[in-house]
């Protein structure tokens, strides 16, 4: 009796608008998308921040153009689904206030890389506020994935009310919202119904993170992980901690990309604060099990106040000391390795902890990982999209980042 055939996957589209660029420094976007590949029927087109070749002149940079559609470099990254991912980075020819319906461009032109692809989007998935013009233009539905407050940052005027603009239509007219933190479901729920989707954890990468890294300094290292800005970043707090550090001959570190302003740098440099810059996701577990104490030197404020920080999650499954302003997530934890105290006491406290030299404690039970993070948001946009849900990756399929990487 032969085999019966092998039922095909169809090909469905998935449109994705990023804050954030696809690169070695993995954010919620792409871990949830890597393991949303899973489902062999789908295709991603994943929209990057647009290029503004004006704004790189008036910066003194060389000016360049978006590089369009392209695959995923495989040298790049290596995970299941991969041949099925697209990226796309768009050009920003002019300024907002020189030019209308430059967003309302971008957003056409997204739908027709994605449409090219061979497989039209079922869904569109909108980080990007400035996309909310895919309203405009087209009927597929939308799911809105709030990540930030962007509404609590401090913005010029005419680009806060751009943002309150843009974000009153996506709430009022997106097929659904997901949310990454309780504040954020709170503050956008109030008037429709939002499913709440936290960040999570790749458990496994914490329990084997390898040896130390060769450019974390000698003696006892207080480390922070994640983008430095002065939007969250504490920078007054930052010296004020390398200075109690260095009278116990420790430093503070800071890893993630830099951007922070001339000015900011200058000032953790002279203090003796070391900026290691961006490193690939997959080294990360490696600097976090192997500092002293974890820190997290925020700001703290409305726009903190809606973060769900990755870093809640690497640092506790780091099993590490942690101190922490207290900011959402972080003063709510009932962890007790995490200690959240105001910015007062927060150098003495970060000294006290690589003092103790504490044991490194096995990952708490009740992180949630990226798996079970992929298959809640799976749920909704299999919803929106009116299709069942593509499976989430399973634990062997974890991504993995190419060690040529550097």
């Amino acid at each position: 009796m032969s085999a019966a055939p092998r039922t095909p996957h169809p090909p469905w589209g998935l449109l994705v608008c990023s804050l954030e660029p696809w690169d070695s420094v993995w954010r919620r976007n792409q871990h949830l998308v890597s393991r949303l590949l899973a489902d062999p029927g789908l295709r991603v087109v994943f929209v990057e921040p647009p290029v503004d070749p004006l704004h790189a002149l008036h910066r003194g940079a060389v000016p360049r153009l978006g590089r369009g559609l392209r695959r995923l470099p495989y040298e790049e990254h290596e995970f299941p689904g991969a041949d099925r991912l697209w990226l796309y980075e768009p050009t920003k020819w002019v300024p907002r206030k020189m030019a209308d319906g430059g967003d309302r461009r971008r957003a056409r032109a997204a739908l027709r890389a994605a449409r090219s692809i061979g497989a039209p989007p079922a869904v569109l998935w909108v980080n990007d506020i400035s996309y909310a013009a895919l309203l405009d233009v087209t009927s597929v539905p939308v799911v809105y994935d709030v990540t930030d407050d962007w509404l609590a940052a401090h913005r010029p005027p005419a680009e806060t009310a751009r943002l309150v603009e843009a974000e009153a239509r996506l709430l009022r007219e997106a097929a659904a919202v997901t949310v990454c933190s309780p504040a954020l479901q709170r503050a956008k729920g109030r008037d429709r119904a939002v499913e709440l989707v936290t960040n999570g954890v790749d458990v496994a990468a914490y329990r084997d993170p390898g040896p130390r890294p060769a450019d974390l300094p000698a003696g006892p290292v207080a480390l922070y992980v994640g983008t430095l800005h002065a939007d969250r970043l504490d920078v007054a707090l930052c010296v004020r901690t390398a200075a109690a550090l260095a009278a116990v001959r420790g430093r503070l570190v800071l890893l993630g990309p830099d951007a922070l302003e001339e000015d900011e740098r200058r000032r953790l440099t002279t203090a003796g604060v070391v900026l290691l810059g961006a490193r690939p996701f997959d080294t990360v577990p490696a600097y976090v099990t192997h500092a002293d104490v974890l820190v997290v030197p925020h700001v703290v404020d409305a726009f903190t106040d809606s973060l769900d920080p990755l870093k809640l999650y690497e640092y506790r499954a780091a099993g590490r000391p942690v101190v922490a302003t207290p900011v959402a997530g972080f003063r709510d934890t009932a962890d007790p390795a995490v200690r959240a105290l105001p910015a007062t006491y927060f150098p003495a406290a970060v000294v006290a902890a690589t003092r103790a030299e504490a044991p490194r404690r096995e990952p708490p039970a009740d992180l949630p990982t990226w798996e079970q993070q992929a298959a809640l948001m799976a749920a909704v946009l299999g919803d929106a999209a009116g299709r069942p849900a593509p499976p989430s990756a399973p634990p062997s399929a974890q991504p993995r980042h190419a060690p040529t990487r550097s």
